[in-house]
């Protein structure tokens, strides 16, 4: 007999989700992490980068105080340990919370690193309360199998990490910087939130990008958004361009590049067009890879691709007793989403009614100022796919709480079918818009129309208002707008 109903390996997001609600479910569930339960998102993304993030958006509001009537001193400087240290506290609250469900879920977490083995069992290797390793083993087994392993950032050859002068984002939420000029490498989410943030305490700030626009993989009308709204706050911003070969320079206390334009269809390029710029803190942004390798993945029947666990609707392998969820699998690499995949493996195994994922219903959320939230397809993916949609858009100059809250930048942009009226997307950049989205992303869950969703009643006045004015324009019936 096994020794459990189900054995997850690894305790991030998706992991931890998927292991209490198996044990909710009535299953027997032990949790392998080798590192902290809460991954990636706990300790080294969401959670200290959003608390880090707050404080450049509190610094911002307190450049607006005179506006509001209130007369301060201006702020003295930035103490960047306090920022650190309350950083720290929020995401040591946080797993100290998480670690109490394991035993209120009856869930067994066994630290250590586990490699399988074949026939449902897993080799770990034991670690003490430091991460170290103890010299002890412990091969444990079950009916069915959760690789929950995450993903790492990406290493870019030539741009190697120091935790000094050249960072990456695990450095910078651990750490504490207060650089007075910054180049990011990256236009992503992640790029454009440590943009923001750096922006916001000060440094001069440059976003070098290989795609032709920031947040690429966003509405083209968000992306244009913040890139006005970014450039307003004086933000440098280079879209297709790249580093060019050979220039980076590392000095005792800065960093010097030299970036130049991509050139289409293999064109040379032109020497003039090059752009030299130099920073005292060059972080790399440049997206994650997935942790599949040396987890033994091949003593099961799980396909492998690019370093992805190719799964179905159900999250479950090629091997019918393996499963893989989170960033390990590709996809939306975003923690909500993680845990929504691993909810719905625990349920496929306990063998309860659970509907397929799909990935266009999963709300996304970059946490800079304007942020950006979104749910649903894009005007560019609608038209690559041939679906007629109509678009209503609101900018929030038309909403009276974004003026009482001093922060009228963005927009909110609904697209429906065109004949059916059925809600295909929202898409949003702005104050709060990251709460806000959740809205829609039932809405599009319950298969609303963009009717039902313009004729819900929204409180006056809120920021919220702003979605069911977009969604009235899309069917030419707006009141206010």
């Amino acid at each position: 007999m096994a020794d459990f109903d189900l054995l997850v390996l690894g305790g991030g997001t998706g992991g931890y989700a998927a292991a209490f609600r198996a044990a909710q479910l009535g299953k027997r569930v032990a949790l392998i992490e080798k590192s902290k339960v809460g991954g990636t998102c706990l300790h080294w993304g969401c959670i200290p980068a959003k608390a880090m993030l707050e404080t450049g958006d509190l610094l911002a509001k307190i450049g607006k105080a005179a506006e509001f009537g209130i007369r301060l001193t201006p702020a003295e400087g930035v103490d960047a340990s306090v920022i650190g240290a309350r950083r720290d506290k929020i995401v040591a609250r946080m797993h100290a919370g998480l670690k109490s469900l394991f035993k209120k879920n009856g869930v067994e977490l066994i630290a250590g690193s586990g490699t399988l083995v074949g026939d449902g069992a897993i080799e770990v290797e034991l670690v003490d309360e430091a991460g170290a390793a103890t010299g002890e083993r412990r091969r444990v087994s079950a009916t069915d199998i959760i690789v929950a392993t995450g993903s790492s950032v990406r290493r870019i050859p030539g741009l190697e990490t120091d935790g000094t002068l050249i960072v990456s984002s695990d450095e910078i939420v651990t750490g504490t910087f207060a650089p007075k000029r910054v180049i990011v490498i990256g236009g992503g989410a992640v790029g454009c939130e440590f943009a923001s943030y750096f922006r916001d305490l000060g440094a001069e700030t440059t976003i070098v990008e290989m795609l032709p626009a920031i947040v690429p993989l966003e509405d083209r009308d968000a992306s244009k958004e913040l890139t006005r709204a970014f450039t307003k706050r004086g933000i440098a911003i280079h879209v297709a361009h790249r580093i060019a070969d050979g220039s980076l320079q590392r000095e005792a206390t800065s960093v010097r590049l030299a970036i130049e334009p991509i050139p289409a269809d293999g064109a040379a390029v032109d020497p003039s067009t090059k752009i030299n710029l130099e920073a005292d803190l060059l972080i790399v942004a440049a997206g994650r890879v997935p942790n599949s390798g040396g987890i033994g993945l091949d003593t099961t029947a799980a396909v492998v691709e690019r370093g992805f666990i190719k799964v179905d609707a159900q999250m479950r392998t090629a091997d019918p007793h393996v499963y893989a969820v989170g960033d390990v699998i590709g996809g939306l690499q975003l923690a909500h989403v993680a845990a929504h995949e691993g909810l719905i493996a625990a349920q496929a195994i306990a063998g309860e009614p659970i509907h397929a994922m799909e990935y266009a219903k999963q709300p996304r959320a970059t946490y800079c100022r304007p942020e950006v939230a979104s749910v649903g397809w894009s005007s560019q993916e609608l038209e690559r796919d041939g679906i007629p949609y109509v678009a209503g858009q609101v900018p929030f100059l038309a909403i009276a709480k974004a003026h009482i809250g001093g922060d009228a930048d963005g927009f909110c942009k609904v697209l429906r079918h065109a004949e059916s009226g059925a809600l295909l997307g929202v898409h949003m950049v702005g104050p709060k818009v990251t709460d806000l989205i959740a809205e829609a992303s039932l809405a599009l869950e319950l298969g609303a129309t963009a009717m039902q969703l313009g004729g819900t009643t929204h409180p006056h006045p809120t920021l919220s208002e702003i979605i069911g004015e977009a969604a009235l324009v899309s069917i030419g019936r707006s009141v206010n707008f």
